[in-house]
């Protein structure tokens, strides 16, 4: 017998909220905020519009989820690196190399982020930084603090994280500028090249 909508069991609504929030992931990060309505969402998801409501207050409150889900296994990673027992530059190296693969693995979180700095609303840019970016943001700050006490630490995590976001968002015109290489955009290779960036900024070589 089919389960009315009244009677799913916990687990079956959690599971419904879920698959809400896969199916809007590449949905806003190929339109952007403003342009995916509830009704999109709706025909996607092959759910009443109120059926939507029932799990997420609004369509806010549904994008940021969509943000929180897009970065949940990156936070878990990167917290992982921080934890482990070598030195502050290996933390380094480790994290870029995580952070680096991460972000080359998501073109949809890739997306999603630089839909809200086109957008510019104010509002939705303060709970990506505060609830999307922070935990990337003061683990490489830490280190970075670790590494070099006496520079502008908040300058350099931010070139270092949107270096590696930007390679990856400009290759594709990249790619047919003179000496331009396939492993340009190997994840591997980024991240060697921004820690020697890092390292000979520093004097650390």
């Amino acid at each position: 017998m089919m389960m009315k909508a009244a009677e799913k069991t916990p687990s079956s609504a959690n599971n419904t909220r879920t698959d809400i929030l896969k199916l809007a992931v590449p949905l806003f990060a190929a339109k952007g905020y403003n342009g995916v309505s509830m009704r999109d969402l709706s025909n996607a998801a092959e759910l009443s519009v109120a059926a939507i409501y029932h799990h997420f207050q609004d369509k806010k409150t549904l994008y940021l989820e969509v943000l929180k889900y897009t970065f949940a296994d990156k936070a878990v990673l990167v917290t992982a690196v921080i934890n482990t027992g070598c030195t502050a530059l290996e933390r380094m190296e480790l994290l870029l190399d995580h952070f680096t693969q991460l972000i080359s693995s998501d073109p949809d979180f890739r997306a999603l982020v630089l839909w809200e700095l086109l957008d510019d609303d104010e509002e939705r840019l303060r709970l990506v930084a505060e609830e999307v970016l922070i935990e990337p943001f003061n683990a490489m700050n830490t280190l970075m603090n670790e590494l070099a006490p006496n520079e502008n630490n908040f300058m350099l995590t931010m070139s270092l994280i949107w270096q590696v976001v930007s390679h990856f968002e400009t290759a594709p015109m990249c790619r047919f500028l003179p000496g331009w290489k396939a492993d340009y955009s190997d994840p591997k290779i980024i991240s060697k090249h921004l820690m020697q960036l890092l390292k000979s900024s520093l004097k650390l070589n």
